[in-house]
């Protein structure tokens, strides 16, 4: 294949949204299509060197699985060696248990199996990984392991049957895509089965460039990287993806592929000097990129600016051109003796691999070192402090169950039902009235509204419904329920489609719709003979309050660092004052914000473990000293 200047200065376009995107640049709202943009260039590259050595009869597994090595490993085991000792330091006990784990996946091109097990790409916590963004290495290496095996199996039926069979696979693999992200939509991001038809896609390309002239059309380079730029700058963490979305920065790639001849204007920007260069060290850069961004955010007790994302944007340009420069270059041009030889690679990839492997180990089943400490604070009491706050029991999380241990009486009088902010009120309710009789009935993410429920998937959102129904069931069938509190923070409701009883789909977005069935629920509880009331969620802001507590009291920072700016104009705030007038709420907020400011770490205690939820030992310190059972039994019984 000859070289083509653009198809580096492509890279640039693809690994830039990546880096603005994981820094937090809103603007750049869709920059992880960059992956996208990676796979298809990565597709057409490898699919063409293979095809000329089909022809030639040069073909070697051995010798691609070489090129892989010495294209891949060297720079990937300098980041790795280069994060551990920042994990040892800034990790908690938990977090750098995942790391190991991370460790081992990584040198196993596992990682996107590892990172689909323990939740979303676009969630929170997801920041905080410092390898996560090698799940799109783990499912380049997981193609290559295959393809290679599959062109030389087919060479042998001619090249046009071998081209007709990629394409049936990569439709395959599409329509696979689009049903996987209704039912199972992390699975649908993370594995190769719904990503092989974007490799597929530069293939398919690779074949259509064989033997033949570049093809040259402006209007189309230029709708290709439109579509490209289109995809950065509309798309978000809400976007269906990958599924048939991706088939615009998919089709804007293939696009440039095939039609920016170097007299179109397309050809001529991206192979201009910056683009090439950056295009140049993409590899470093997307390798180094995700490491820094996760340590600052790790280090740091709220959310980094956007000034020090931006210098850590910069230096990640300069780590990679010296990692490009001094660890890429020299292993691809075999300068050094012992990796000169084909085997030499294996020998030297396979020891340190081994090595990353060992340490995973060590620090997987050594429970992250809780040990660690600084002065008299150690990790381990910190990360105990911040355990998930799972009400009465974790066994009550997602199940019907309406006996001890979900009960704290076989004739309880107190309904606790929602979601996770129902669940972690429990604490505070047994803190305020210890004898209370009270049975929890929760479903993390079921907001406690009768008939509708968010279209996470459908499977899940009637599942969801059908909780709800048969916790009102329950409700019915008492006759000592004295009061039914309520919680949730609902918000997922107002920017998901929601299924209504029967299988409608109506979008989120018709909060009255909302309101109308949270108080239809409460009057039906009402009818009952039982007293009503809501409480609010917690206020949030933008980072971890519960990481920030541990960072502040671990690094010895001021006590109101993760103290912050109570916002009451948010859309559940809303919904709940014109529910209000009807149903009685408890404002969580008056317990511990004043003149504004929300005060998260009172006498030592943690008020949040997390994004929102309050501690084990928050919810029982404002419960007692704020008296919450006594308060919503007078609220309800106003009613």
């Amino acid at each position: 294949m000859h070289y083509r200047r653009e198809i580096d200065g492509l890279r640039a376009v693809a690994v830039l949204p990546v880096i603005f995107f994981h820094a937090g640049f809103g603007v750049f709202s869709g920059g992880y299509v960059g992956v996208d943009v990676f796979f298809v260039i990565s597709g057409f590259l490898i699919t063409g060197i293979l095809i000329d050595e089909m022809e030639t009869g040069r073909f070697s597994i051995l010798r691609f699985y070489e090129r892989r090595a010495r294209r891949i490993l060297p720079a990937l085991f300098i980041v790795i060696l280069a994060c551990l000792p920042f994990a040892y330091l800034w990790m908690l006990p938990s977090q750098l248990q995942d790391f190991g784990q991370s460790l081992i996946a990584v040198v196993f091109f596992g990682s996107n199996i590892l990172f689909w097990q323990e939740g979303g790409y676009f969630a929170a916590a997801a920041e905080l990984k410092p390898l996560l963004h090698t799940w799109s290495l783990a499912v380049e290496e997981q193609f290559y392991l295959l393809f290679p095996v599959f062109l030389l199996w087919g060479w042998r039926f001619g090249r046009n049957r071998v081209l007709w069979g990629i394409v049936a696979v990569a439709v395959l693999s599409l329509l696979l895509s689009e049903l996987t992200l209704r039912r199972d939509p992390e699975a649908n991001f993370y594995l190769i089965s719904t990503r092989a038809w974007e490799l597929l896609a530069g293939s398919i390309c690779a074949f259509a460039t064989r033997g033949r002239a570049q093809r040259s059309s402006g209007i189309l380079a230029a709708l290709g990287l439109a579509l490209i730029v289109f995809s950065v700058f509309y798309f978000d963490s809400h976007t269906p993806f990958p599924g048939l979305y991706a088939l615009l920065p998919v089709a804007g790639t293939a696009l440039i592929i095939l039609f920016a001849d170097k007299d179109t204007w397309t050809a001529r920007l991206l192979s201009t000097p910056a683009f090439v260069g950056i295009g140049l060290i993409s590899y470093s850069a997307y390798l180094w990129h995700q490491p820094l961004f996760a340590f600052a955010r790790l280090r740091s007790s709220t959310e980094p600016s956007d000034a020090l994302m931006m210098v850590l944007a910069c230096a990640t340009l300069l780590l990679a051109w010296a990692s490009w420069h001094w660890v890429e270059q020299p292993f691809r041009t075999r300068p050094h003796p012992r990796i000169a030889s084909q085997r030499g690679v294996f020998v030297a990839s396979g020891t340190v691999g081994a090595v990353i492997v060992a340490t995973g180990l060590v620090v997987h089943f050594g429970d992250g070192f809780p040990w660690r400490k600084n002065g008299d604070v150690t990790f381990a009491s910190l990360d105990e402090r911040l355990a998930w706050n799972v009400g009465l029991n974790l066994g009550c999380q997602g199940t019907f169950v309406t006996a001890p241990p979900c009960q704290t009486s076989p004739t309880p009088d107190v309904l606790l039902w929602g979601d996770s902010f129902a669940s972690h009120l429990a604490p505070g309710m047994l803190a305020s009235e210890p004898g209370i009789g009270m049975q929890q009935l929760t479903l993390q993410s079921c907001s406690p509204v009768i008939g509708i429920a968010q279209f996470h998937t459908r499977e899940w959102a009637e599942g969801c419904i059908a909780f709800n129904d048969q916790v009102m069931e329950w409700v019915r069938a008492q006759d000592n329920l004295r009061l039914v509190v309520l919680s949730s923070p609902f918000d997922h409701l107002f920017r998901d489609r929601l299924i209504v009883a029967g299988g409608d789909v109506v979008r989120g977005s018709d909060i009255s719709l909302i309101e109308a069935r949270l108080v239809a629920t409460a009057d039906a509880i009402r009818e009952t003979g039982a007293d009503v009331v809501i409480v609010s969620p917690t206020p949030r802001t933008g980072w971890d309050i519960g990481q920030c507590l541990m960072r502040s009291v671990y690094f010895g920072m001021d006590e109101s660092t993760c103290d912050f700016a109570l916002q009451t104009d948010t859309a559940t705030n809303a919904m709940l004052r014109n529910v209000s007038q009807e149903v009685p709420v408890y404002w969580l907020h008056d317990d511990f914000c004043r003149d504004g400011v929300c005060d998260v770490l009172t006498d030592g205690i943690f008020v949040y473990m997390d994004f929102g939820h309050l501690s084990d030992e928050g919810s029982a310190h404002l419960g007692r000293v704020n008296d919450w059972m006594g308060q919503f039994r007078a609220m309800g019984h106003e009613r």
